[in-house]
C-alpha cells in the first residue's frame, strides 16, 4: 500500500481511485472494520522530556494507538476528547441494518491520523433522465489535535467515479462537524445531517439546472479561472486561454474527452465535471495521494468552490 493509505478494505466494485483490499459486499460496520485494519484503539497519555537521564513529565498529554503504541498527536488538551473507531464504524449499525446502507469502503490514512469509513446510500438520480449519480455518507475521524470529525453526503457519478460535492450554499446541511471538546453524541449528528433524501434532492435539481445551462467561452474562462487561478490573476483579467494556468488548460482539455463528455456538452454540468475529473484522476503524484486530496485535503474544497461557483455562474447565464 502507497504512502498515503496505511490500511484499506472495500467492498463491491473497484473504488475509483484503484485502491485496496476486496472484501465480501454483506459486511456489517464492525466486521468491515476489522477487515479494513482500523480495529484499534486509542489513548492519552502523560508526556515527558529526558532532561540530564531524567524523565520529567511536561503536564500535558499525547495520543497513542494502544495497538502499537505509535504517537499519533504528541500533545493533545487535557479536555480533549478522542473518538474511536468503534464509534464511529457503529454510527452506521443503525442505517445498515435498517436496509438504507451498504459498506463501502475504509481504512486509515496517514499512519493512523486519519481513519474514514464510507458507506453506500440505497438512493441514486439520472441527470436529465441519462447519468446517474450515487450517494454516500462519509465519516471521517482524525486523530489529529485540532482537527474535527466530520460525517458528510458524497454522491459519486457513476459514469466516471467523480466524487462530487454538495454546494453548501444549499438550505439544508449536507455535514456535521464533531470537535473533541465533548463526548461523541451519534443522535446529535444526526439531527445535524437530517434527512439524506431531502438534501440529495436538492443536489438533483442543481445537477439538472447546470445540465441545461450553457456557458459562452468567456464565462468558461471566468469560471476555469476562478478554481484554478493564474499566477497574479487578483491583479489583472484574465480574458483568453492563453493566461489561464496550467491546470485549468488542462481541464478545458478535458471537457471532450471525460468519460460522460458527450452527455450535456457545452453545459455548467460538463465544465464542473471536468474540475472533478482533473481532481480526482489526473492531478496529485498517485492515486492514494489524490484520493486523500478529494476528500480530506485542497481538492475537496476547490470542488466545493467550483459547485458553488457554476451555480452561481448559471444562475446569471
Amino acid at each position: 500500500m502507497s504512502h498515503e493509505i496505511e490500511t484499506m478494505a472495500y467492498a463491491g466494485e473497484v473504488p475509483w481511485h484503484g485502491l485496496g483490499t476486496k472484501v465480501s459486499a454483506d459486511l456489517a460496520p464492525k466486521q468491515m472494520m476489522e477487515m479494513a485494519g482500523v480495529n484499534w484503539k486509542v489513548a492519552k497519555r502523560p508526556s515527558f522530556v529526558t532532561f540530564d537521564g531524567d524523565m520529567i513529565e511536561t503536564g500535558t498529554q499525547a495520543l497513542l494507538r494502544e495497538s502499537d503504541n505509535k504517537v499519533l498527536a504528541p500533545m493533545v488538551g487535557e479536555n480533549w476528547e478522542p473518538i474511536q473507531n468503534e464509534e464511529a464504524f457503529n454510527f452506521f449499525n443503525e442505517f445498515c441494518l435498517a436496509g438504507d446502507m451498504d459498506m463501502h469502503t475504509a481504512g486509515s490514512l496517514q499512519d493512523g491520523k486519519i481513519v474514514w469509513v464510507l458507506a453506500k446510500i440505497k438512493e441514486s438520480f439520472d441527470v436529465l433522465g441519462k447519468d446517474q449519480v450515487d450517494n454516500y455518507l462519509l465519516f471521517s475521524n482524525p486523530h489529529i489535535y485540532g482537527k474535527s470529525a466530520n460525517v458528510r453526503m458524497t454522491p459519486v457519478r457513476v459514469v466516471c467515479n467523480n466524487t462530487l460535492n454538495m454546494s453548501m450554499g444549499m438550505e439544508s446541511v449536507n455535514e456535521a462537524v464533531i470537535n473533541h471538546r465533548k463526548a461523541f453524541n451519534p443522535e446529535s449528528v444526526k439531527e445535524t445531517l437530517g434527512v439524506a433524501h431531502e438534501k440529495f434532492e436538492q443536489y438533483k435539481d442543481a445537477a439538472n439546472f447546470l445540465a441545461s445551462t450553457r456557458y459562452t467561452s468567456e464565462s468558461l474562462i471566468t469560471f476555469l479561472n476562478t478554481v484554478f487561478p493564474a499566477a497574479n490573476a487578483k491583479k489583472r483579467l484574465v480574458t483568453n486561454f492563453n493566461e489561464l494556468s496550467t491546470t485549468a488548460k488542462r481541464t478545458a482539455e478535458c471537457l471532450d474527452t471525460q468519460p460522460g463528455a458527450n452527455l450535456f456538452p457545452g453545459t455548467y454540468w460538463n465544465a464542473l465535471n471536468a474540475v472533478t475529473y482533473m481532481t480526482d484522476h489526473q492531478l496529485g503524484r498517485s492515486a492514494d495521494a489524490r484520493m486523500a486530496s478529494a476528500w480530506f485535503g485542497a481538492n475537496q474544497a476547490r470542488k466545493l468552490k467550483a459547485v458553488n461557483t457554476a451555480i452561481a455562474m448559471a444562475e446569471v447565464a
